[in-house]
């Protein structure tokens, strides 16, 4: 199969094109209140590992106008909403934290854009995303301080999730280059305890009403495709482009899922 047809149509079909480009295209354009800064502050943490994983999928030469689009797409949501929530900041610590994370950004955004995604700089690249993603999830606990309520902390570990379904997918993608498939497959397992634990925090969280719940089991569902795509990982495998492909959509599938979750905690009264 084409390895782009099958980029659009891996998971059981479950994806588009549409679904996979830009899940957050309605995201309001300013930060309104605590509970939507923690969840943009969050979602800079998944940002991080998001344009990883779409550069490593060009990387492996999967020249995927889906992927790319995923990378720009990304790229630009990351300059937004770091605009932001550094002009939103309540207190000296937090802005601080914003321009730190701005200049670890620029410079991050040189292993992005300045040179063909290649195997060569995927281990730049993995370095640079660890400083902005430490310094993003800085950025959103300190939020989650400002906000000091029980629902500002659920919105947090719902979204990490999303952050852990593409840090999943980009160390994926990096050990079938492979590139330090050791480390890879370490962390992998590591993401992988947190967010079944994280899920059985939000599912059983006194505020999760039903339709959170219905999401919740949605997102399930998804998890199930995802983890049953990163258990056939195979560093240096025949079918290495099979692999990178029904990670990339099952990642996204997850992500949309877990973006969901977030936003209906965020919706609470903050």
């Amino acid at each position: 199969m084409h390895r782009r047809t099958f980029l659009l149509n891996a998971a059981g079909g479950a994806a588009t094109a549409g679904a996979l480009l830009s899940p957050w295209h309605a995201a309001q354009a300013q930060v309104t209140d605590l509970n939507d800064a923690i969840n943009k502050a969050g979602r800079q943490r998944m940002l991080s590992q998001r344009v990883g994983k779409a550069w490593l999928a060009l990387a492996h030469k999967a020249d995927s106008p889906v992927a790319r689009q995923v990378l720009q797409q990304s790229m630009a949501l990351f300059d937004r909403q770091l605009v932001e929530l550094k002009a939103y900041a309540p207190s000296p610590t937090i802005r601080d934290t914003y321009t730190r994370l701005e200049a670890a950004w620029s410079e991050h955004k040189t292993t992005l854009v300045g040179a063909a995604p290649s195997r060569d700089g995927a281990s730049a690249l993995l370095a640079a995303d660890a400083k902005v993603l430490a310094l993003a999830h800085q950025g959103t606990v300190q939020y989650e301080a400002a906000s000091g309520k029980p629902v500002g902390h659920l919105v947090n570990v719902a979204g990490r999730q999303r952050m852990l379904s593409q840090r999943m997918a980009k160390f994926c993608l990096s050990a079938l280059l492979p590139v330090d498939a050791a480390t890879a497959t370490t962390e992998i397992a590591k993401a992988r305890t947190e967010f079944v634990a994280a899920n059985a925090v939000l599912r059983d969280a006194p505020q999760a009403n039903d339709r959170i719940r219905q999401e919740l089991q949605l997102a399930e569902g998804q998890w199930v495709f995802f983890d049953a795509a990163l258990q056939r990982l195979q560093p240096g495998g025949a079918n290495a482009a099979r692999q990178v492909s029904e990670v990339f959509v099952a990642s996204e599938n997850l992500l949309s899922s877990m973006d969901r979750v977030t936003g209906l905690y965020a919706a609470m009264a903050a």
